[in-house]
């Protein structure tokens, strides 16, 4: 069970976020500039190591990520991604909100920061 209740409007809330369904992998993905910065999903029994379960998928600096993964034993290598780039944080674990606000924050910076800059000002603009 998601005990972070906050975190659909949070990650909506961020500027330019597009939402969306991707039916065949059973992701909600959260986009700016057609980028996903952040998704959630539950793995099935196939997939070893997850126990069936919820997790949020987002960016993240390889140094950082490995040093969250040391700290935190509910953040994991990224699932079905990039493992290097992308961490997973079950969603029934144990990170603190404030923790996991950030790393939201972070990941959505990392993918808009990739964006052309035309790109970020028209977010920035719409966003006003």
């Amino acid at each position: 069970m998601n005990k972070y209740g906050w975190l659909d409007e949070y990650l909506q809330a961020q500027k330019g976020c597009e939402k969306d369904y991707k039916l065949e992998w059973g992701w909600q993905r959260y986009q700016v500039g057609s980028k996903m910065f952040a998704a959630t999903c539950q793995p099935g029994p196939q997939h070893k190591g997850y126990d069936c379960r919820e997790l949020l998928t987002l960016k993240c600096e390889p140094t950082f990520a490995e040093l969250l993964r040391s700290e935190y034993p509910d953040i994991v290598p990224g699932f079905y991604m990039d493992k290097r780039n992308w961490i997973s944080v079950f969603l029934d674990g144990g990170v603190p909100d404030e923790v996991l606000r950030g790393l939201c924050d972070r990941s959505y910076a990392l993918v808009l920061g990739k964006l052309t800059k035309r790109l970020q000002r028209e977010i920035e603009e719409k966003a006003q």
